[in-house]
């Protein structure tokens, strides 16, 4: 979107009355034509603006633009630059290319499409049209082997975000979101570090708003759901960003202040299979047992035949 029509956009978010094509041609130093036609451009991408004879524009609903969902956020750290992406190969590599920059914690990271998304394991991850595929920029003072905590805590913060519109949302370990034993939303987390310190991490996540038109794609194995269908509604992308970044930024803040343990329990309460039996593959085969407890470096806890297990890395399904 055009620098003008972001300008636009943010200026009418945040206007308590009509706002004249007169004052927009002044600040933007255009013709009165100019801002017509950026405003006929607007109402053709779905923002309803209403002109009212005399007085000037006023915006009743937005398409998702960075300029207007930084107007509507209230967050400490997260949010306080978004850059919005018509297709990319990856926000989390575009993130972490500006990290490399010296970007500033906080950054955002949105595109409509991704050519080269990824999931956990190596998984393509496919960016439906009316899906929300975003990219947050961390610089916590961590060593390493805590990063994995934030990974949870980002589960925590889309659980808490989307539970609104998905009363029966689950996190299954480590960072999948499921609603009826479908897919929801998935998270991918990335570091820049050296020994003892961590440089960046990127908190990666894609969320289905709607089912493809065209259907899910072929090698999608595991069953997927959006919130549209669980919900009844038709959340819009400016809504679900808005609610996932400030929940984010909430949790970010407890986890500073009060440490892992807030996270830990909050995750544990919306794991699906908390003290239930679950088999996990973990590369060489599986292990079955009773989900016990989650330790402080995303560890899930088994207790198997064998004893207790500590289990790292693998894909859990739930019996």
């Amino acid at each position: 979107m055009s620098h003008a029509r972001e300008y636009i956009l943010s200026r009418l978010a945040v206007s308590q009355k009509p706002l004249s094509g007169d004052v927009l041609a002044t600040e933007l130093g255009l013709s009165r034509a100019g801002i017509w036609k950026h405003i006929q451009r607007l109402k053709q991408d779905g923002a309803d603006i209403q002109a009212f004879g005399g007085q000037g524009y006023v915006l009743r609903s937005a398409v998702f633009s960075a300029a207007v969902l930084q107007t509507q956020l209230c967050t400490q750290r997260i949010g306080h630059k978004i850059i919005l992406l018509d297709e990319t190969d990856s926000t989390n590599q575009d993130i972490m290319q500006q990290a490399e920059a010296g970007a500033d914690e906080g950054l955002v990271i949105f595109a409509n499409q991704q050519r080269q998304g990824k999931g956990r394991l190596g998984r393509v991850w496919h960016t439906m049209p009316e899906a929300l595929a975003g990219s947050v920029l961390l610089r916590p003072d961590l060593p390493p082997e805590q990063v994995p905590q934030l990974s949870l805590l980002t589960a925590v913060a889309l659980h808490d975000a989307l539970s609104v519109y998905a009363p029966d949302l689950r996190i299954k370990w480590p960072n999948d979101l499921l609603c009826h034993g479908a897919k929801l939303a998935g998270i991918l987390t990335e570091m820049r570090a050296e020994p003892g310190h961590v440089h960046a991490v990127v908190l990666g996540f894609g969320i289905n708003l709607k089912a493809p038109v065209t259907g899910w794609p072929a090698d999608i194995t595991q069953a997927a759901v959006d919130l549209a269908t669980l919900s009844g509604q038709s959340p819009s992308k400016l809504e679900i960003a808005r609610a996932v970044l400030q929940a984010l930024d909430q949790w970010y803040d407890i986890y500073l202040t009060d440490g892992f343990t807030p996270v830990r329990k909050a995750w544990w309460q919306a794991h699906a299979a908390s003290g239930d039996k679950v088999r996990v593959h973990h590369g060489r085969g599986y292990i079955e047992g009773i989900a016990t407890a989650l330790d402080d470096d995303g560890a899930l806890l088994l207790q198997t035949a064998a004893g207790l297990q500590r289990i790292i890395a693998g894909d859990l399904e739930l019996l």
